[in-house]
């Protein structure tokens, strides 16, 4: 029969689940201690935290929430890495961290509350920030502008310029 305590961690995996736009799945096992706490200051640097919980909680959580089942990704030792916000950075710290350290393989995940493999992880830890979609849309956008701008300019330019050269020629 569960007990207090796991009523307690699964309602705490619940709040971390309803908080996260994305949760990476990550095996641990052969990681120093001073590795586990490298991964988890480059977590922390783009804003998502990792936590670990037994696999059987995390499945009730999920359950409890009406979430899709993650099957054989919650098999083996887990960590969790729950992120608010950007997925993408802390994909990227997960994929650098997991080729300096072979011990850690990338499991899989979950990515607005639908699951997604290992592959898709590492394709999203490919793709570029928000900030700089952001800054190439903004540029794409600007483009046409730009070029208008130059044509309306060349007009009164080559007035100035057919100008100076007939004075020049005066002169």
């Amino acid at each position: 029969m569960p007990n207090q305590e796991k009523f307690a961690a699964v309602a705490r995996i619940k709040d971390d689940l309803s908080a996260a736009d994305a949760v990476w799945i990550v095996d641990y096992r052969g990681l120093s201690v001073k590795q586990s706490e490298e991964l988890r200051a480059q977590i922390r640097k783009v804003g998502a935290q990792i936590k670990i919980y037994k696999n059987s909680l995390m499945e009730r959580a999920l359950t409890e929430l009406e979430l899709p089942e993650l099957g054989a990704v919650l098999e083996g030792p887990s960590a969790f890495v729950f992120v608010s916000g950007d997925p993408v950075e802390s994909a990227k710290a997960v994929k650098v961290f997991a080729k300096a350290n072979e011990a850690l393989q990338i499991k899989g995940g979950m990515l607005d509350k639908q699951p997604v493999s290992a592959q898709a992880v590492l394709a999203i830890a490919d793709l570029p920030s928000r900030e700089e979609l952001l800054a190439k849309l903004l540029g794409t956008i600007s483009n046409p502008l730009v070029g208008v701008v130059r044509v309306l300019n060349a007009v009164p330019e080559k007035f100035v310029r057919t100008l100076q050269a007939v004075a020049d020629k005066a002169a």
